[in-house]
């Protein structure tokens, strides 16, 4: 699960890296290119909604094996792809595969692991989630200059055909007992104040993060100033830093669950503001980086523990609705925090996202009440 991880993350934002040679190649803009992205989103939204209706009673193990063949047929057609059409199909069909599998990763991790062992679970899950942002970036900028923009999506498929492999010999059996009714909606789930708290906390968490985060690369090159091979290093860190938090999330949320859920956006409101301080030295904007990294890539790890924990009968449809609300804010984040660069400057970027990241530790404290209360 881990590797298709991996791969699913790789795959969908690989294009990021290599949106110059495939706009060229393709002879269409940038912009248009970095669409390809924004489809990928839109059908997560839409898969994730709709995916637990959709599959009924058929066996997870089958479904969760078919998404992993869809990645690599996806990956095969974006390689391939002669024309804009073709490219934002095989976009599409990533898409279809991030909405359907991570809608279905709590579930899942309930079903292998005893419960007490789901939150490290989920955790080593998005282990494959910090590794592929620690080097799918680089590795495939470095690849699209050896081989190619289609070579370097094109090595991608058979790491998700050992992804396939790897399933279809380690994942058991996983059929939905037919007796049970069928699974509810997941827009049925946000009858349950708590859903609605936890579900704000962890939107407002991705918009803050992504109004920052989004616009880092600019404030690196323009504030701090850093020449392209530091750039590169100081994302490096930030990544490591990233793969570090997802290893010890998992036990730090066994001891304090939600004051873990509170103290991260806390923790990167703070780094936020300390940024616009010492945005201009590289020696404190690293260090900052790094503490950002290692709890905001930790995050989706603690938000689907809490999937677990709030929707212990019905984690597909908890999954979905958390899929839907991440790519959501995801969008609103890097709009919110786009308009504000260009507008108001990046030290009110930087606010608008330590805000956010306050809003969301509110939330949380909110969310750990009403669940105390059931």
């Amino acid at each position: 699960m881990t590797l298709c991880v991996f791969t699913l993350i790789a795959t969908e934002f690989m294009p990021v890296s290599l949106l110059s040679p495939l706009s060229q190649d393709l002879r269409i803009s940038e912009g248009l290119a970095g669409q390809g992205i924004a489809i990928s989103g839109a059908l997560a939204v839409i898969t994730s909604l709709s995916i637990t209706r959709l599959a009924g009673h058929l066996d997870r193990r089958i479904l969760l094996l078919a998404l992993t063949l869809l990645l690599a047929l996806s990956g095969l057609i974006v390689a391939l792809a002669s024309d804009y059409l073709t490219y934002m199909a095989g976009r599409a069909l990533t898409g279809v595969v991030i909405g359907g599998f991570w809608s279905m990763s709590a579930a899942v991790a309930i079903r292998l692991v005893p419960a007490e062992q789901v939150s490290r679970a989920l955790a080593i899950f998005n282990g494959g989630n910090a590794l592929a942002t620690v080097i799918a970036a680089p590795l495939s900028s470095y690849l699209g200059a050896v081989i190619g923009w289609r070579g370097a999506v094109f090595s991608l498929m058979p790491v998700a055909l050992i992804a396939l492999l790897w399933q279809a010999v380690a994942l058991p059996s996983m059929p939905v007992d037919r007796a049970q009714p069928r699974s509810r909606s997941p827009l049925q789930q946000l009858r349950s104040p708590q859903v609605i708290s936890g579900l704000t906390a962890c939107g407002l968490l991705f918009m803050g993060q992504f109004t920052l985060f989004t616009y880092l690369r600019p404030f690196l090159e323009t504030v701090t100033q850093v020449e392209v091979s530091t750039l590169s290093l100081v994302l490096l860190t930030l990544g490591v830093a990233g793969f570090a938090g997802t290893v010890i999330v998992g036990s730090v949320l066994q001891r304090g669950f939600y004051l873990t859920l509170t103290m991260i956006p806390l923790v990167m409101a703070g780094v936020a503001m300390l940024l616009i301080l010492s945005g201009h030295h590289l020696w404190q904007v690293t260090p900052l980086l790094a503490i950002w990294g290692l709890v905001a890539t930790a995050a989706p790890a603690g938000w689907w523990a809490w999937v677990a924990r709030a929707f212990p009968d019905n984690a597909e449809a908890g999954g979905g609705l958390m899929v839907a609300i991440v790519q959501l804010s995801i969008a609103a984040g890097s709009m919110l925090g786009g308009l504000a660069f260009d507008h108001a400057g990046w030290q009110i970027t930087f606010v608008l996202s330590a805000t956010l990241l306050i809003a969301a530790a509110g939330m949380v404290t909110i969310t750990a009440r009403q669940a105390r209360r059931i």
